[in-house]
């Protein structure tokens, strides 16, 4: 009897030796997210993405070792609408965030608040835009007054006289040459006391602290925001004088804001090269968080994801910064990497937007889906078992009543144009009422040519209205408010209403 009890005890105890060997050999199942947002970054402005001007290799290897987006956009060409849509998983409508200064009401739920009831330690590093005191389901948050609070008690070394330094920014107020920093100056700090190495080292301070626990982690850097942060070791990298100035055509005239107006051909160059100089300045604090995951032993078991929050115009269509529906300024970077899980160096095409990263995220950790998100997981895309994933994507900037849709080969943009672009963008011409914009993305990619008034392009006009219409009859919490018309303009017009109400003109 006791033979057969210690021939049993033996085999179970070969049989969970067996099981845990298979464990460890098994690849970590992906547990942690580390979440890297740039302010107003490009897609153009990266080295993957095809810009052999600019050095970003964190942001490249990061691409090498993951899934890169070609064709991701986001849901509102300004920072706040699209940081709480993308964190809700809702359009900007729906979210309840269309305006700069909105706060991000309480009642929605945020992909932090869904995955802290499943354990999840999370934090909020930089930016997010929140326009309120709530923690939105963030544990940690550390923002710009802990980083003033760090220099109070690390107070840095003086910059020498001789390095001259950008001045504090102050836009509208200056001329658009000095807050657009035209100069490319740096700031008046060294690497190690400058507002972005600060995040990463936060970052990573958070990470060595949970290396044990699931984590979701976000971390907002300010760059390459206006006025294009960087420290006094970055400063000379691009001069203005080798810049590419990008051109626009005569349709572009009608839309270009006075703070622009007077700018020379120089300052606007000087402008794109302190961008450029920015974004290399947070490629650095991207590869410290980076070097952080490998070092801490978190590459198998840690979804990486990183994000321009939005594009940028640097003089595309004659313009800077970004609250239009060009293709610089909705276009944005996407990149997905999670080694040993999801395929790595590969270049998704078909379109996507930012709505689609929760239910992305939530599906790669094997989490429920967050029943509020409106988007549609990416993960059949990543791990390459379909390469149909939208027929359209959809963005709005309500500021100005606008919004867009984007099909693979047509863009629609519809604003009431009642006003002036607001916003500090004022154009000085008169309000342009309802206007149309449709371009042939296809045959004109640069979008220089409004096909709307055109006989032929009737057809393929209400087409894309009635998509547009469809989408927000489909998504917007007050659709039902909205009496459906035979006139489109007269629903689209209501729809682009700000739920909010309307922006102060004086908001910056």
């Amino acid at each position: 009897m006791n033979f057969r009890i210690e021939r049993l005890c033996l085999s179970l105890f070969l049989l969970l030796a067996a099981c845990a060997n298979s464990r460890e050999n098994a690849p970590d199942e992906i547990r942690n997210i580390v979440f890297i947002i740039g302010d107003d970054h490009a897609a153009y402005a990266i080295g993957a993405y095809g810009n052999r001007d600019i050095h970003t290799p964190n942001l490249d290897r990061l691409a090498n070792a993951g899934v890169m987006f070609r064709s991701a956009y986001a849901n509102a060409p300004v920072c706040s609408a699209s940081r709480q849509s993308l964190l809700t998983g809702r359009y900007p409508h729906a979210a309840g965030v269309t305006l700069l200064r909105t706060p991000l009401p309480d009642s929605q739920i945020t992909v932090a608040e869904h995955l802290k009831t499943f354990g999840y330690h999370t934090a909020a590093i930089g930016k997010m835009h929140f326009n309120n005191q709530l923690s939105h389901g963030f544990d940690t948050l550390i923002e710009r007054k802990a980083y003033q609070k760090y220099l109070e008690a690390n107070p840095p070394a003086p910059v020498p006289d001789s390095i001259a330094v950008r001045p504090p920014w102050h836009p509208f107020r200056d001329h658009a040459r000095v807050w657009l920093n035209s100069e490319a100056l740096p700031s008046a700090y060294a690497d190690k006391d400058d507002i972005g190495t600060f995040y990463a080292h936060e970052a990573n301070k958070f990470m060595e602290a949970n290396k044990d626990n699931p984590f979701c982690m976000w971390v907002g850097f300010h760059e390459p925001h206006s006025p294009f942060n960087f420290p006094v070791e970055f400063r000379n990298r691009f001069q203005g004088k080798d810049m590419k100035l990008p051109q626009g055509t005569e349709e572009d005239d009608q839309w270009i804001p006075e703070v622009f107006a007077d700018l020379t051909d120089e300052e606007k160059k000087g402008i794109i090269a302190a961008y450029y100089t920015s974004v290399e300045y947070l490629d650095k604090n991207v590869g410290i968080i980076l070097d952080q995951i490998e070092s801490l032993g978190l590459v198998r078991n840690t979804m990486i994801v990183y994000i321009g929050d939005h594009g940028y115009l640097l003089n595309h269509h004659k313009r800077f910064e970004k609250h239009m529906m060009w293709e610089p300024a909705v276009h944005a970077p996407m990149i997905i990497c999670a080694p040993g899980h999801f395929p790595s160096g590969i270049v998704i095409d078909p379109l996507v937007e930012f709505v689609d990263l929760v239910p992305t995220l939530l599906e790669g950790l094997g989490k429920p889906p967050m029943e509020t998100a409106q988007g549609k997981s990416m993960m059949p895309l990543i791990m390459q078992k379909s390469s149909l994933h939208k027929d359209y994507i959809f963005s709005e900037f309500l500021s100005d009543n606008k919004a867009m849709v984007r099909t693979k080969e047509w863009k629609y943009i519809f604003s009431t144009g009642k006003r002036d672009l607001g916003q500090g963008y004022a154009t000085g011409n008169p309000p342009p009422g309802i206007t149309h914009r449709l371009y042939d993305l296809a045959a004109d990619p640069n979008e220089t040519t409004n096909l709307a008034g055109k006989p032929d392009y009737q057809g393929v006009l209400g087409e894309m209205q009635n998509i547009m219409i469809s989408h927000f009859r489909r998504t917007h919490p007050n659709a039902a408010n909205v009496p459906e018309s035979d006139s489109a303009e007269t629903e689209l017009a209501a729809f682009c209403e700000p739920p909010e109400g309307d922006e102060d003109p004086d908001t910056r």
